[in-house]
Formats: structure tokens, C-alpha cells, sequence
């Protein structure tokens, strides 16, 4: 009896366990990818349905530790779903990254990843969402077509 015990103690243990990991999830470059290009189709198809959706922060692109923000070339925030006050600014091109040490004018590599590349790879510090700390983060940069528009999507190092 006492061996079952232990053993069901165990199991519900790492149970509990588990389900800790999965919640702290942290999104794959692959989907980072995905999420961007599958919110560029749907801002192309209809921009005010995709601006909605990237806004809503219980929409199909926020998942496990990321979300999909949409900006345009003159550093206007269209879209956050985490970060409304960033909305309210007219651009974002002379603020920086949450890096104390070395603050980086990340939104101004958004835009010339976006413009002169198309789509590529940013790396900087910010705070994952509902956090205050900053941490490492990959964001895919990706231009919406033939538009002034860039969808963002990143992971956390850790």
C-alpha cells in the first residue's frame, strides 16, 4: 500500500509538473514565421479585420509566450495586442529597447529589415508580455506586400 502511495504521489507530481513547462511555452522561430506571414495574407485580404485581430489579446495570433504586432515605415504602432499605449504615439523610430546597458532604436531595425530585406531577424531586450523584467528576444520581421505596413512576431531566449 505504501509503495502505491509513493507511486501515485510521483505521478500526480509530475503532473503538476508538467503542466508548469506548458506554461511557459516559448514560441518557435518556425511558428514566429508563420504567425507574420499568416497575419500579412489576412492584412492584405482585409486591414481592418487584421488590425482587430492583431489588436485582440485572446486572438489566433497571440499564442504560448508571443504575438503578432503590426506597424508602418513612418514607426506608427497600427497594432499591438499588449501594448496599447504604443498606439498612441506618432512614431516609435527614436525609442529604444529595454536594454539598460546598450539601448538599441529596434523599431527603426524593423523598418529597414522590412524595406530593405523584405523580412529577416532583429534581436533585442524586451519584457515578455505582462512581465516588467526584460529578456532576449528574436523578433521575424516580415513587409505586408507591396504596402508601407511590417508584421513582427519573436521568441525569448529564455
Amino acid at each position: 500500500m505504501r509503495i502505491l502511495t509513493i507511486l501515485l504521489g510521483t505521478l500526480f507530481l509530475g503532473v503538476m509538473l508538467s503542466g508548469v513547462v506548458g506554461a511557459e511555452e516559448r514560441a518557435t522561430k518556425e511558428e514566429c514565421i508563420a504567425m507574420t506571414k499568416a497575419a500579412s495574407k489576412m492584412l492584405e485580404a482585409d486591414k481592418a479585420a487584421g488590425i482587430r485581430e492583431i489588436n485582440n489579446p485572446k486572438g489566433k495570433f497571440v499564442w504560448k509566450d508571443s504575438y503578432v504586432f503590426l506597424m508602418d515605415k513612418s514607426g506608427k504602432m497600427l497594432a499591438h495586442p499588449f501594448i496599447p499605449e504604443l498606439l498612441k504615439k506618432d512614431t516609435l523610430l527614436s525609442d529604444t529597447d529595454k536594454n539598460q546597458l546598450k539601448p538599441k532604436k529596434i523599431f527603426v531595425e524593423f523598418v529597414d529589415v522590412a524595406f530593405n530585406n523584405g523580412e529577416g531577424w532583429v534581436d533585442y531586450k524586451w519584457p515578455k508580455p505582462n512581465k516588467k523584467v526584460p529578456s532576449d528576444k528574436f523578433t521575424f520581421i516580415h513587409r505586408v506586400g507591396w504596402t508601407d505596413m511590417l508584421v513582427g512576431a519573436g521568441t525569448y531566449l529564455k
